[in-house]
């Protein structure tokens, strides 16, 4: 069976704004990666949905993290898409990781979190320096909340400091990005489909 994967788009622009997506571009290249190893693709961008502030799996009326957190868990790898905002992940990144900050309670009767056995991949552009600070931050959040975080499992894009071009502008993608988006898609598939086949022992175990 394929591995499938849930793309969550944290760029602050909604699906009908006018202005391109340059994490929506970036999610697009690894997505096609991804399709060669038998990886199908669900994208959600997260500024459509109204995932409410909170640590817990659902925060009531209005809030749709549960359906998100239904898909998240449905599928083998996550990969988590982020720009670069004030040298951060994205607000709507942090409040997503806040919500999954609930996995820690949420375990089985061998004392494992629900995140357990998937992967997790992270995809981050921008226009400042910062690629490597953010990807570390969304690294330690994720491993934290039960996700298995691949051998060089980022791809990135910044541009020049104080600059005007995005990522979404350029007419070519450069080869050095090409390259970690292929090696993203071939370890992210490779270790997906290691821990679907044998899941972490438990504590009974």
């Amino acid at each position: 069976m394929p591995l499938k994967a849930l793309a969550l788009n944290a760029t602050l622009k909604t699906s009908d704004a006018k202005d391109p997506s340059s994490t929506d571009r970036m999610i697009g290249l690894i997505d096609k990666a991804l399709s060669e190893y038998d990886v199908v693709t669900d994208v959600l961008r997260l500024a459509d949905f109204n995932v409410k502030p909170g640590v817990t799996s659902d925060e009531g009326a209005g809030d749709d993290w549960p359906d998100i957190r239904a898909k998240l868990l449905d599928a083998d790898i996550l990969l988590m898409a982020t720009p670069i905002w004030l040298g951060q992940p994205s607000s709507v990144c942090k409040r997503a990781l806040e919500r999954m900050d609930a996995f820690l309670e949420e375990t089985d009767d061998q004392g494992r979190m629900v995140s357990y056995g998937r992967v997790a991949a992270v995809a981050v552009v921008g226009n400042e320096d910062g690629a490597h600070h953010v990807s570390a931050e969304l690294y330690q959040a994720l491993n934290d909340v039960g996700f298995t975080i691949p051998a060089n499992a980022v791809a990135y894009w910044v541009g020049e400091a104080m600059g005007s071009t995005n990522f979404v502008d350029l007419d070519k993608v450069p080869k050095v990005v090409t390259k970690a988006v292929d090696m993203l898609a071939r370890n992210t598939a490779h270790l997906a489909g290691l821990l679907k086949a044998k899941q972490y022992p438990g504590e009974s175990a």
